[in-house]
């Protein structure tokens, strides 16, 4: 349960890092409080949609993955990221990742500050 708590942790902060470098992702909220807890939520959803869509689109993909050797992972993240903007709309999150480009760019932020913190953090059961 510590493992979940300090991985969405790590994930809302990438998260947070990659909306205040785009200006094509954005979350808004009448306030501080209000955009914790929506990035919590859209955090929560990218969880979700790693856990259960992220395996299935890498299965499928899986001769791009060998012959790209990884580097469609960027791309798989960056749709992962689009479906989470999606979802969230869907939901009436106040989420919004603006083209394929942003999405590109942004999950590659939160793939190397997610990355950066899962090292830095402790990780528990």
């Amino acid at each position: 349960m510590m493992n979940f708590v300090v991985k969405t942790i790590a994930n809302a902060a990438a998260l947070a890092v990659a909306i205040w470098l785009l200006s094509g992702i954005t979350l808004t909220g009448d306030d501080t409080g209000g955009k914790a807890l929506t990035l919590l939520m859209v955090v929560l959803i990218f969880g979700l949609v790693n856990l259960v869509v992220k395996p299935v689109v890498k299965l499928l993909t899986l001769p791009l993955f060998i012959l790209t050797l990884g580097l469609i992972t960027v791309v798989v993240n960056a749709l992962m990221l689009l479906l989470t903007s999606w979802l969230a709309d869907k939901v009436d999150l106040n989420f919004q990742v603006e083209g394929f480009w942003t999405a590109l760019l942004g999950a590659l932020i939160v793939s190397v500050v997610s990355w950066a913190l899962n090292v830095a953090l402790p990780e528990r059961d």
